[in-house]
């Protein structure tokens, strides 16, 4: 009978300890969230803006007393857009600063890579990311680790088909495609060649340029010969900036169009007055105009002196629809929790933006807006 009882009380006490245990990244007080973007480097603006509207907006969060009495903590690591860094990143995160869940990354090459080596096999939910490929938008049965993806904006296909449309509805035939040698702009390049098709056309030229660079000067010379009435720019700010100085240089003058990734307002400020009559795909709202809620609350968090961008009101979008899934997840919180969660967000209003998830889907959106800078470096729809 003694034997008996201190067996009954050993399970008890080990199935109180199960009981009791806390989700990794979870304490009574707090909830673990990471981030890998690139801080520094030729792109380190892109991941600095997303990384400050995001701490605000935490920081909003928690004083006002948290999510279910837990404060949010975000830890933060650059990756300098370069893959190998960013799945380092997102091991660290998960394994030694053992976060519950991630937010916020930063490229398509990264993304996957993190998606297929760390994040996805660890079954930890990433929130969003600044990437329209495919790659990371495949079904779950398809690909298991894709699972653990939730994309909040429009893939590259939404957005280059939408370009696309534009110019052919303009009377344009000869379009060609300039883009980055990596998996934004090849997932880019692909999505022109695939609504180019629709219309019974193909690019007249292709060019490239490598990740991190602005040797563009041999890209500017095969786009010349080909003569094209537009240029499609799969490209980041900096190598856009350089290929339509270059062009313009030349004495070129395509109709130049490129996609959200760019960041309209980094790429006025590297260009100037020669931006004016470059076109921009857009997969979140105007962020200078309160017109919606999503915006205006994004716009009251900065304050008046606030930089307001598109980034920031993607990043603003992102920690929102995180924030909200914790919170409807309730007080007794588990990474398989959250995700079943956000697999049953329909339609999911962040403030007249929508997001739709399920088991099987992890788009979030087919938002795309078309825009184009105008006097003075102004964003224009």
């Amino acid at each position: 009978m003694k034997i008996y009882r201190q067996v009954l009380l050993f399970c008890l006490i080990g199935w109180i300890s199960f009981v009791g245990a806390a989700e990794v990244g979870v304490t009574d007080t707090s909830v673990a969230i990471g981030m890998t973007s690139p801080f520094t480097g030729p792109n380190g603006a892109y991941g600095t803006d997303m990384r400050d509207v995001i701490s605000a907006y935490f920081r909003q969060i928690n004083d006002a007393g948290g999510i279910n009495g837990r404060k949010l903590e975000l830890i933060a690591l650059d990756d300098g857009y370069e893959t190998d860094r960013a799945v380092a990143n997102t091991k660290a995160l998960i394994n030694d600063k053992k976060v519950f869940a991630m937010v916020a990354s930063y490229g398509s090459s990264p993304t996957t890579a993190a998606m297929n080596d760390a994040f996805g096999p660890a079954k930890v939910p990433l929130i969003g990311t600044i990437s329209g490929a495919d790659s990371i938008r495949q079904s779950a049965k398809d690909n298991p680790n894709n699972r653990y993806m939730f994309n909040v904006r429009a893939s590259y296909a939404n957005e280059t088909e939408a370009i696309v449309n534009q110019l052919v509805g303009l009377g344009l035939k000869n379009i060609a495609v300039f883009y980055q040698n990596d998996g934004f702009g090849k997932s880019g390049l692909e999505g022109v060649i695939t609504a180019l098709k629709k219309h019974n056309q193909a690019p007249i030229a292709v060019a490239t340029v490598e990740r991190n660079s602005l040797d563009v000067a041999p890209a500017v010379q095969t786009i010349i010969k080909a003569n094209p009435q537009a240029v499609v720019m799969v490209t980041l700010y900096k190598p856009t900036a350089e290929f339509a100085r270059q062009m313009r240089k030349a004495n070129q003058h395509p109709q130049l169009m490129t996609l959200s990734p760019v960041g309209a307002d980094l790429l006025v400020k590297e260009l100037g007055d020669d931006a004016r009559g470059i076109g921009i795909s857009q997969v979140m709202p105007y962020p200078w105009n309160d017109t919606l809620p999503l915006v205006r609350d994004y716009q009251k968090l900065l304050g008046k002196q606030g930089k307001f961008s598109y980034y920031g009101v993607e990043a603003f979008a992102m920690a929102k629809l995180l924030a909200d899934a914790i919170r409807i997840s309730g007080k007794d919180l588990s990474r398989e929790k959250l995700i079943h969660t956000l697999e049953g967000l329909q339609n999911y209003d962040l403030g007249g933006y929508r997001v739709s998830y399920s088991a099987n889907d992890r788009l979030g959106s087919r938002f795309v807006d078309l825009t184009v800078i105008g006097n003075g470096g102004r964003v224009l729809r």
